[in-house]
């Protein structure tokens, strides 16, 4: 499950403080920067002295989701960076209520790290792996995204455990209406095929959806959507042929795992 953030301030040594601060004086302009991996504490007086100490193991940061979308944002830019990376940039409401810097938000399934923000868009960086391994390539100013916050330890766990690590992309093969819902049907990669599974969960896009049938011959599954989802998703906004980002659910891959490293027979000796 996820990890818990922590700010390990209490561990600062006090050889490293000012005389004021440890005598319990009023300090001012008293920071603290958080960066993901290389994170730095930083410490501001009055009085101009100033100490930044690197922590990369202390402020390390996992983020699970739950594939429950919390708005569709707006892609305003994207595109090569003035510090030479790839940056997206996106409208939103929502999930800006308590951003803060370093934050993940998941971006059509994707987790990714809250650069920049103010109080109508963020911005956060691609690598060229995720635009390698995702559909985020496909998406131009304009283009709707599905958007989620990490999820806290409070929080209802209304779908599935979401870990926004993409395993690959599908593409839409039919979209069909049944009522007023609809029937989508995505063709995936054998490898990811093996892990879906009839009424097994799914996330397409970061959207937790209920698998209904698996098509082994056609290297396809299905899932049927009710009309509340089609208005907060940005699936049915896509048309046949594009791609969508899969994560299959992690348990089957355990389980995989397991057996083929006959971790359970290893543990039976153990009993």
């Amino acid at each position: 499950m996820m990890a818990a953030r922590t700010h390990c301030i209490n561990l600062i040594p006090k050889v490293c403080l000012p005389k004021s601060f440890r005598t319990g004086e009023s300090v001012t302009n008293l920071r603290f920067d958080c960066v993901s991996k290389s994170s730095k504490l930083s410490l501001k007086t009055s009085c101009g002295w100033s100490r930044t100490r690197h922590r990369r193991q202390n402020l390390s940061i996992r983020s699970v989701f739950t594939g429950i979308v919390e708005e569709m944002g707006e892609v305003k830019d994207l595109g090569m960076a003035d510090h030479g990376g790839f940056d997206l940039k996106i409208g939103a409401k929502v999930v800006l209520k308590d951003v803060k810097l370093g934050d993940s938000i998941a971006v059509n399934g994707t987790c990714l790290t809250v650069t920049e923000f103010n109080a109508e868009e963020f911005t956060v960086g691609l690598a060229p792996e995720t635009l390698r391994k995702t559909s985020l390539e496909e998406l131009k100013k304009g283009s709707p995204v599905n958007l989620e916050r990490a999820l806290q330890p409070v929080s209802r766990m209304g779908g599935h455990v979401v870990q926004g690590h993409v395993d690959g992309t599908g593409v839409i093969e039919s979209m069909e209406v049944e009522g007023d819902s609809l029937w989508v049907k995505v063709k995936a990669d054998k490898g990811l095929l093996k892990y879906i599974v009839p009424k097994g969960f799914v996330a397409v896009d970061g959207t937790s959806l209920t698998v209904v049938d698996v098509f082994d011959e056609e290297s396809c599954f299905n899932f049927m959507m009710i009309a509340y989802t089609q208005q907060n998703v940005v699936i049915p906004t896509k048309k046949i042929g594009q791609k969508v980002n899969l994560e299959v659910d992690i348990m089957g891959k355990y389980v995989e795992r397991l057996l083929t490293s006959g971790g359970f027979s290893k543990g039976k000796e153990n009993i």
